[in-house]
């Protein structure tokens, strides 16, 4: 059936800048460019459709099975479909299927199997229905989806109903006094399905038919057979071509029931219809934005942000660093010179000293270079639209090996700064950056998958996979790590544009307001306030199973979030050299990175309001695999703050005479 949902929407048309035209212009460019290598199939009138079935997937427990994990038809000999490392740790499972499915061939009533099934069997079933599990299957490419509307207010008070598309459908549904002739908790199964699969002809262009969507519309119905069960050929009393099944039929129970075997008749309808549709944008449906004025008022929040950072610092800039240049760089008369040494300079002899953990710190750094290339490149591909959904396992798979080979600015760029605090061991330093993360991350995979491996799950990921990843950790990236980082070591170590001093000077008091703690915790609010719809987006797409595609507005949020840690970080920086606090490395990269701490406790939030988590181990793995996106949105956000404020501490020291 369809649902309705209601919403207010605010009118944002009127906060749009002239920018947006642009940019929608620039994102619509993207989006109509699809993975090159993927070639549509043309039929011909009656050739076989061929319908393969894929995971059966709930947003309530986060864990996939296989679809013959439950007793459906099955065919003779179960054949899998090639699958790449990224579908593989999705846990999709693509198998064939016993639908007869012929090019604009109309089917009505068409008999699957007929199958008796024991208590344990219906068990199965309910247990399922009650977890809310949807059945995902894929025709040409294409997966099943349910339509369903939404009602909109718009800014003149209409009303406005819109059609939007779900991503597979239900496996059945809970009884209930809303839904007539059912029993309240008793489980009903979807038997029946009308398959309306849409095509496009253009005989100017190409030969045939292509497929351009395919929609599910699942029934329950309680079959009863007219005369003697004749298998395929058998007539049904309650599905005839005349007289289709219909919402509020009888349905096919599967929980409540006393008898020992029950008989369920599984059916199905196929409807064809032309559609105006072009093959390069049937994925238009699936990907519709449901709320594209959010992204966009999401966008003119983050640029105002900006906007009051870039502000606040070319204040600094301009004023308060001109004025400092200016009266540390004249000779001075010596009464006037003693008054006014205050503020950034008197550090000068203090600023390049090595901090504590410097080890520590270059890792972190390195393995944010990492990241950060992953991210930057993953992005780039995905705006260009090589990453779409209609490669399945895509995204996944390029994050992956895209890690793996930035192995080598992790090695350079830890190194590199490694170099520059005086240290020397650097196969030791090297061995740790090239482990500690994807270790971590590692660890905590292997430990989820036991507990999903335990709930028989398709989730779980198998031992060859494990074995799969291990060698692209130890035999791909760890040595591109090394190699790095003998690049780096082989070139002179930077050096520091003022010599540190002998003895370390003393810190005056500093005011409450300075103390690293608040700077640090204040600090990460900006860069988080500038992504988190977006990070909404994210969420749901991850955990409720949507599509993600508006690469073109998350690329523009994650450049308004390299800013924003830059200057955030800057900014508090300046401020704490202008009280003579020189232990600014630490705190340069923990007050960009904290951003990642309200990042995990968002996830809480959400978790505590989004998601209705009925299982412990389904808990464990949203809050496992929040900690390590957390972890990695740190390591990257932390390197944006530190590296930018390296560069502006080197910059304005280096800008001034000292004796």
């Amino acid at each position: 059936g369809t649902h309705v949902i209601s919403r207010n929407l605010p009118n944002l048309n009127t906060a749009m800048p002239d920018l947006s035209v642009v940019l929608l212009t620039l994102l619509a460019a993207a989006e109509a460019f699809y993975l090159p290598g993927v070639a549509p199939r043309d039929y011909l009138y009656g050739e076989t459709v061929e319908l393969k079935v894929n995971k059966l997937d709930s947003v309530h427990t986060q864990l996939p099975y296989d679809f013959y994990s439950l007793p459906f038809c099955t065919p003779d000999k179960i054949e899998e479909s090639a699958e790449n490392l990224g579908e593989v740790l999705s846990g999709d499972r693509i198998e064939n299927s016993m639908y007869k499915i012929s090019m604009k061939i109309i089917e009505s009533c068409k008999i699957l199997c007929r199958k008796f099934y024991k208590q344990g069997e219906l068990k199965q079933f309910a247990d399922k229905i009650k977890e809310e599990y949807r059945i995902n299957w894929i025709v040409d490419n294409l997966p099943a989806a349910t339509k369903f509307y939404t009602q909109e207010i718009t800014a003149d008070g209409e009303m406005e109903y819109s059609t939007h598309y779900e991503k597979g459908f239900a496996l059945g549904f809970m009884g209930g006094e809303a839904i007539p002739g059912t029993l309240p908790d008793v489980a009903y199964v979807h038997n029946h399905v009308r398959l309306n699969l849409y095509y496009h002809e253009d005989s100017n262009s190409f030969k045939g038919f292509r497929i351009v969507a395919f929609e599910v519309e699942p029934y329950s119905v309680k079959h009863e057979i007219d005369g003697e069960w004749k298998g395929d050929h058998t007539k049904l009393l309650t599905c005839t071509p005349l007289h289709k099944v219909a919402a509020g039929m009888v349905p096919q129970a599967v929980s409540g029931l006393t008898g020992e075997d029950e008989e369920v008749i599984w059916t199905y309808d196929v409807q064809w219809a032309p559609s105006s549709v072009k093959w390069a944008s049937r994925w238009d449906l699936y990907l519709k934005m449901t709320d594209s004025q959010i992204h966009w008022f999401s966008i003119i929040n983050s640029t105002a942000i900006v906007l009051f950072l870039s502000a606040m610092l070319a204040m600094i800039m301009m004023r308060t660093l001109h004025r400092d240049f200016r009266r540390y760089n004249e000779i001075e008369d010596d009464e006037e010179a003693k008054r006014e040494e205050t503020g950034w300079k008197l550090v000068h002899a203090e600023v390049f000293r090595a901090p504590e953990f410097p080890t520590l710190l270059c890792v972190m750094v390195g393995t944010g270079y990492q990241l950060l290339g992953m991210a930057v490149t993953t992005l780039v591909f995905a705006v260009l639209g090589f990453l779409s959904p209609a490669n399945r396992g895509a995204l996944m798979l390029a994050l992956l090996l895209l890690f793996v080979f930035m192995g080598i600015f992790a090695g350079y760029g830890g190194t590199r700064l490694y170099r520059f605090f005086g240290l020397t061991e650097w196969v030791q330093f090297t061995f740790w950056t090239a482990i500690t993360f994807p270790g971590i991350c590692f660890t905590i995979f292997f430990i989820l998958n036991m507990f999903v491996w335990g709930e028989k799950s398709t989730g779980a990921v198998p031992y060859g996979t494990l074995i799969a990843l291990l060698v692209l950790w130890f035999g791909i990236s760890v040595p591109l790590v090394y190699l790095g980082s003998y690049f780096a070591f082989k070139r002179d170590p930077p050096k520091p544009v003022k010599k540190p001093g002998l003895i370390p000077r003393h810190i005056p008091e500093q005011a409450w307001y300075l103390s690293s703690f608040l700077s640090i915790f204040v600090g990460g609010i900006l860069p988080f306030g500038a992504c988190f719809i977006e990070i909404f987006f994210i969420m749901s797409s991850v955990w409720l199973h949507q599509f993600y595609y508006m690469f073109g507005f998350l690329f523009i949020v994650f450049i308004i979030l390299f800013i924003t840690c830059a200057e955030i970080t800057i900014v508090m920086c300046y401020f704490q050299l202008c009280h003579e606090d020189y232990h600014w490395w630490w705190r340069a990269f923990l007050t960009a990175g904290s951003s990642a701490l309200y990042l995990f406790l968002y996830s809480i939030m959400y978790f505590c309001t989004k998601m209705e988590i009925v299982k412990p181990v389904s808990t464990m793995l949203f809050f496992g695999y929040m900690f390590l996106i957390s972890l990695g949105f740190f390591l990257m956000t932390g390197t944006i703050g530190f590296v930018s404020t390296f560069y502006f501490v080197e910059t304005i020291y280096g800008s001034i005479k000292t004796e």
